[in-house]
């Protein structure tokens, strides 16, 4: 198979986070779509740091590059040259999006760097500080009147349930926050729902389980349907 193009932020994406890459499918305007799948790039370069890093300084300097990133995109300065930060700077000027969200998304992944697990708090506000905040500017992009509040809700759903599936993080606690974050996500609207319909593999993915494509997009289409994740 030959090499990847690293420009081919849609192959990455499917590749690396099929779950969101799915839900993708769902935007129909090939301009938005692409510019939630460079959110989804960028989020994924920031797990990939503290997962690549020899040590945790070695990740806070991998943090901290794109923290540059962002001053670049922000104080609309030439960004530099890496196919994610090229693609996110063009769908932060096309949509206005806040720096805050990003900032967030940055924020959560120097958590990871601690050799100390993180306690069941913590990982709630791991899971809105990652899915949610992309969830919310993935909501952004398609409807710039959708509630923030309902969309954050749908992307920390599906983060919760993946670090059940994956972090042990099993319990009451865990469990009933789950099922707080679907029902909070209820009621977006129509146009941004692709921001969290991925929400709805989140109680299958809280199982350790990893759905067919097949079998995802099934479930993707009901919870389209019903516009309940």
């Amino acid at each position: 198979m030959p090499d990847q193009d690293p420009s081919d932020l849609d192959a990455l994406v499917q590749r690396m986070d099929p779950d969101r890459w799915l839900s993708s499918r769902l935007i129909t305007d090939a301009a938005a779509r692409a510019d939630v799948v460079a959110l989804y790039a960028y989020d994924y370069e920031l797990a990939r740091a503290p997962k690549v890093a020899s040590n945790a300084l070695m990740g806070e300097i991998r943090l901290t590059w794109w923290r540059e990133v962002l001053d670049e995109v922000f104080e609309r300065r030439p960004v530099r040259h890496h196919p994610a930060a090229q693609a996110l700077a063009e769908a932060v000027r096309r949509h206005g999006l806040p720096r805050a969200p990003l900032e967030a998304m940055i924020d959560a992944r120097y958590r990871e760097l601690s050799p100390e697990p993180m306690n069941l708090a913590d990982a709630l506000e791991w899971a809105g500080d990652t899915g949610g905040a992309a969830a919310v500017l993935a909501a952004r992009i398609l409807d710039p009147a959708a509630d923030p509040a309902k969309a954050a809700s749908g992307g920390r759903a599906w983060s919760i349930g993946r670090l059940m599936g994956t972090a042990g993080m099993t319990g009451e606690g865990a469990r009933g926050a789950l099922d707080q974050a679907l029902a909070g996500a209820r009621g977006l609207s129509p146009a941004a729902f692709p921001a969290v319909a991925h929400a709805t593999l989140a109680r299958v993915r809280a199982k350790g389980e990893r759905p067919s494509e097949l079998a995802a997009r099934g479930r993707l289409l009901w919870a389209v349907l019903t516009g309940r994740v």
